[in-house]
């Protein structure tokens, strides 16, 4: 495979990453002819990546933080370089994620664990035979031992899609995730079963040659991204929506698709906004997001701080990938000098946390008001609890903002999602929300 990434190298700084992406959009009619099997869609269990290993909330937030501090520099790298065509770099995708996946490949059905990520597109896993693999929990995958496995033809529409590809012993890819992490192998058809419904020929990447750190809490990664190599894209059910319990709760979220992700107004009040496309980053989900309250203030923050701009930059994306919430740094420090001001506690500026806000909790107190905080996107005002957005620590006496401050794009991160429902709709380009007791799913 050395002589394919010399070569992907070489055709990679020919080509504009962006030009290979085309349009995941289908027509009704063709969505309920491929996948006849997905017209009530599926359930798949989400547990957290940090889960059973006996950790507090803190501890999970502590190391949440450093791999969501990791994955705001590569977003915001792969931005940059996207912007400027005369110095194209590696950078294609976030990869990585906070949560994992239940899923089986092959046939027989073989179980594994995959990082779930909204931040990417590709469907991959490692196989055999392996020259470069990481340690995962269960054996790697086996092509000769499914009856299901076919590879991918160079001519396949998801080849054409990929952003570095070549043709050899069928479509052979290379997927770089920004830093050093990829995965390099040959793409291919097997079936998937998600919950208790198996999908025939869903597009994968086959990696022999994969390397990353971040990888190895599972066995792969599933893109949920909008690209056309996507999860969602591939099955086109034009649905899909999770449920992230609480980051301290041992009970499992959970990742819905098809036409069982719904909300029911029943249940509580929906707010939906529209879903803004990024033509240079058309993977990520991005949102306008048009101002911010804390207490009964609504912040001083222009309009303009979120949007995104028309070279790429800036904007807003909601990622289930990344941890806690980066706002751009001018709104952050608004945002930080009014909790400052309502919380009447004294701040701690040891920064010992990792966190940008911290106070220093009364001796031996249990309860502490904090100020509302409502996040304003175009046609929904979200209303968040104090859980997701203030993390108390008993151990060192700290109260800190679950939040930071960014250069360029913002981030809406999995701690502010807990426990709302979170509905993406690609037919109609919106994305709600709806508070939701994730367990009781």
């Amino acid at each position: 495979m050395a002589s394919l990434y010399s070569l992907l190298c070489v055709a990679f700084l020919t080509v504009v990453i962006v030009a290979l992406y085309v349009s995941p959009a289908v027509s009704t009619s063709r969505r309920a002819l491929e996948h006849p099997r997905l017209q009530n869609g599926f359930r798949v269990t989400l547990r957290h990546v940090d889960s059973g290993k006996n950790l507090t909330k803190w501890e999970r937030i502590q190391r949440g933080l450093k791999r969501g501090n990791h994955r705001l520099q590569r977003l915001n790298g792969m931005v940059l370089a996207a912007t400027d065509a005369s110095e194209l770099q590696a950078p294609i995708t976030a990869g990585n994620g906070e949560f994992l996946m239940d899923l089986s490949i092959g046939t027989p059905p073989e179980s594994y664990s995959a990082i779930l990520d909204t931040g990417s597109d590709l469907i991959w896993t490692q196989c055999k035979p392996c020259s470069q693999c990481f340690d995962q929990p269960t054996p790697i995958f086996d092509p000769k031992k499914s009856s299901s496995f076919s590879k991918l033809s160079c001519s396949s529409d998801l080849c054409s899609a990929l952003p570095q590809s070549a043709c050899s012993d069928g479509c052979e890819y290379l997927y770089s995730y920004g830093d050093y992490s990829s995965t390099q192998g040959v793409m291919a058809v097997e079936t998937f079963t998600f919950g208790k419904v198996s999908v025939p020929k869903i597009g994968f990447g086959c990696g022999g040659d994969n390397q990353g750190d971040g990888f190895t809490q599972g066995a792969g990664l599933v893109g949920l991204g909008r690209g056309p190599v996507s999860l969602v894209s591939q099955l086109k059910q034009g649905k899909f929506s999770y449920c992230l319990t609480s980051i301290d709760d041992t009970k499992k979220s959970t990742l819905l698709m098809g036409s069982l992700a719904s909300v029911n107004s029943t249940l509580g009040a929906i707010k939906t906004t529209p879903l803004i496309h990024n033509p240079t980053q058309p993977s990520f989900y991005y949102l306008s997001l048009q101002g911010i309250t804390v207490g009964d203030t609504r912040l001083p923050i222009k309009k303009s701080t979120f949007a995104l701009e028309d070279d790429g930059t800036g904007g807003l994306i909601i990622d289930s990938g990344t941890t806690i919430t980066y706002l751009e740094e001018s709104a952050f420090d608004v945002v930080k000098k009014e909790f400052i001001s309502h919380m009447k506690l004294s701040e701690d500026t040891s920064g010992s946390t990792g966190l940008e806000l911290c106070f220093t909790l009364p001796s031996g107190s249990t309860d502490v008001d904090v100020p509302r905080l409502i996040f304003h996107f175009e046609g929904a005002d979200l209303d968040l609890p104090g859980e997701n957005y203030m993390i108390a620590d008993s151990s060192s006496g700290l109260l800190c903002l679950a939040m930071g401050s960014s250069s360029g794009m913002s981030i809406f991160g999995n701690v502010q999602q807990q426990n709302i429902l979170v509905l993406h709709d690609l037919e109609k380009e919106t994305l709600s929300f709806q508070h939701t007791q994730c367990d009781k799913l």
